[in-house]
Order: structure tokens, then C-alpha cells, then sequence
């Protein structure tokens, strides 16, 4: 009889040390659903992108509606000019492409002008935007060489800050560009998406939301490839530990068991 109330106390400690435990890896567990729902994305959220194939050749030009709202947010346009001297003993003739912002509408920009931006970079507050008219390329016969970021470059990206209804939004523009000497440049826009949540950064490149980043066409970098400016994932990859809090919740007792996980 001493013996079975013996043992019948020893089941009780043993099922109050059993339910900490399981309490410790609810609450562990529970952090870590908290966590994964702050990864979710916003209600509403989503990249709108839209597919496209238009050619602006010598003197054209495209208006670019990047929400389709009616209102132009970017002409990119394909313009020659001249010039001759007041005595016109000398003229000359130049062609440049330029990404024109409406408004107050931004692009990315450098000392070239708009960057031509790789596919995965991000475009967002951490860029530097500039408004107006950003040279694309430019062409001049008195030059042996065009100038700009956009010289033959193909899928490349115009990084675009725009305002829809008052608040800040991102977006980009696909483009391949040839230039052929003494005067000849063919863009051909085949692309545009922007981010519908305000001041969300977006991915040069990216058509929707996923795991990992769906990039359109088949120019992305690989996963290990150090991308200037790509969206820091490292979080994310913290979370798959959250399959091991079972383990840490079992205290001491749980040690033999991450020694045989680690081997």
C-alpha cells in the first residue's frame, strides 16, 4: 500500500512536469505564431503589373499610366534635337532618350541620369529619386561613343516614386534599349508594376507577392549572387528554428535531444 502511494505521488510529479513542459512550449509556440503572422502581408496588398510590348523609335514617345487611373506618371520619350550657331555656319543634330516624371513623380537617378536598374534590386525610401527629366542616352555625332546607363542594355528597370491620391507609391518600368551610331536609339518598353500599399518598397522586377521573389524573365540573379539594394530576407530564415522550441521547452531534459539533432 506505502508502495503504490509512493508510486501514485511519483505519477504526479511526474504529470506537473509534463504540463510546465507543455505550457513553456505553448507560450514558446504561440511567440513564434505572432511571429509568422507579422510576416504576412498587409490586407488589400498586392503588385499590380502589366504586360506590354510598345517600341519608341527615333522622335516617339510613350505616356505610361502606371495604376491605369487616366493620369500619365512617366513619358519616356525619344526626342532629336538641333542646333546650329547664330550665324548658322554650323549646325548639329543630337537624339535623346529621357524618362520625363509628371508632377512630382520621381526615378531613381545617378550622375548618368535614370539607372538602369538589374532585376532584383529594390526601389523604395532608401534610393536616391530626383524629378523632372533624367537622361536615359545620348547621342551625338561629334562623340564617338553614346552616353548614359541605357546603352544597349536589355530588361533593365526605370525605378519610378509616384502619388496616387496624395500618399507615395512605387513602381518600375521595363526597357530594352539599342543604340546604333551616328543617330539611332529603338526602346522597347515591355512591362510596368507598381506596389499598391504607400511607402512599401517594391522589387525591380518583381510581378507578385510569394516565398521568394517571382521575378519576371529569365535574367534574375542566382540566390547567392549579392544583389545591390535586394530586400533582406534573413528574418524569414530565423523562423524555421521555431520547429526546435519543443525541444528548448523540455529544459534540461531536452539537452540529449539537440546533441542528437546536431549530429
Amino acid at each position: 500500500m506505502k508502495a503504490f502511494a509512493q508510486s501514485g505521488k511519483e505519477r504526479l510529479r511526474c504529470s506537473e512536469s509534463f504540463h510546465r513542459r507543455l505550457d513553456s512550449y505553448a507560450l514558446a509556440a504561440g511567440a513564434a505564431g505572432v511571429s509568422l503572422l507579422a510576416l504576412a502581408q498587409p490586407s488589400g496588398a498586392e503588385i499590380v503589373y502589366t504586360r506590354t510590348h510598345h517600341i519608341i523609335g527615333n522622335g516617339g514617345s510613350y505616356q505610361l499610366d502606371l495604376n491605369h487611373d487616366g493620369i500619365t506618371d512617366l513619358t519616356i520619350q525619344n526626342k532629336y534635337f538641333h542646333y546650329c550657331t547664330h550665324t548658322d555656319t554650323y549646325c548639329r543634330t543630337s537624339e535623346a532618350l529621357t524618362a520625363k516624371l509628371a508632377g512630382k513623380n520621381q526615378a531613381v537617378y545617378n550622375v548618368y541620369g535614370a539607372v538602369a536598374m538589374k532585376p532584383g534590386m529594390r526601389i523604395g525610401p532608401g534610393n536616391a529619386f530626383r524629378g523632372g527629366a533624367d537622361r536615359m542616352v545620348y547621342c551625338n555625332p561629334v562623340f564617338s561613343y553614346p552616353s548614359g546607363s541605357w546603352v544597349n542594355v536589355k530588361r533593365r528597370y526605370v525605378g519610378i516614386k509616384f502619388k496616387i491620391k496624395g500618399e507615395t507609391h512605387y513602381g518600375w518600368a521595363r526597357l530594352s534599349v539599342q543604340v546604333a551610331l551616328p543617330l539611332s536609339i529603338t526602346a522597347t518598353l515591355t512591362g510596368y508594376a507598381y506596389e499598391t500599399v504607400p511607402n512599401k518598397p517594391i522589387v525591380a522586377g518583381k510581378t507578385k507577392y510569394d516565398t521568394f521573389d517571382t521575378i519576371a524573365g529569365s535574367d534574375l540573379p542566382s540566390p547567392t549572387d549579392s544583389v545591390a539594394g535586394a530586400p533582406d530576407v534573413g528574418n524569414i530564415t530565423n523562423t524555421a528554428n521555431a520547429a526546435s522550441l519543443g525541444v528548448l521547452a523540455l529544459g534540461i531534459e531536452g539537452v540529449p535531444l539537440r546533441r542528437r539533432r546536431a549530429f
